[in-house]
């Protein structure tokens, strides 16, 4: 299978490796956030079910033992869900980690040598 065409776009980009770095920190900091949402909307679903949210009216009828245990399933396998997006939010870190690594040991080893070296990173 192969990418969509779209007219006038060219897949190559011309930045620099600290930038990459920059933009790969901001996509994780920005997924980070997006979780923190989610994991604050499922503590206000809690809070919702057992009427603990100020000015909230009690609910009516009152929610049953199977209400509060199938909410609390339903939430658990959000924070479940979360959990593994942040181990891999921490492989990505780790990965722009040894990015940084690899440049420093290149940038010393190429100031001594005539080879140059272009590095494309796809994300």
């Amino acid at each position: 299978m192969s990418f969509p065409n779209i007219p006038d776009v060219l897949p190559a980009i011309d930045i620099k490796t600290d930038q990459v770095i920059n933009l790969l920190l901001a996509s994780i900091a920005f997924e980070e956030l997006g979780l923190a949402h989610i994991i604050n909307a499922e503590a206000e679903k809690i809070q919702f079910i057992l009427g603990t949210i100020e000015g909230q009216t009690p609910l009516d009828p009152p929610p049953t033992f199977e209400d509060l245990l199938r909410i609390n399933r339903s939430v658990e396998e959000t924070l479940k869900s979360v959990i593994k997006n942040q181990m891999l939010l921490q492989f990505k870190l780790e990965n722009i980690l040894d990015i940084t690594t690899t440049t420093t040991t290149s940038t010393t080893t190429s100031t001594t040598s005539s080879t140059t070296t272009t590095t494309q990173y796809t994300v």
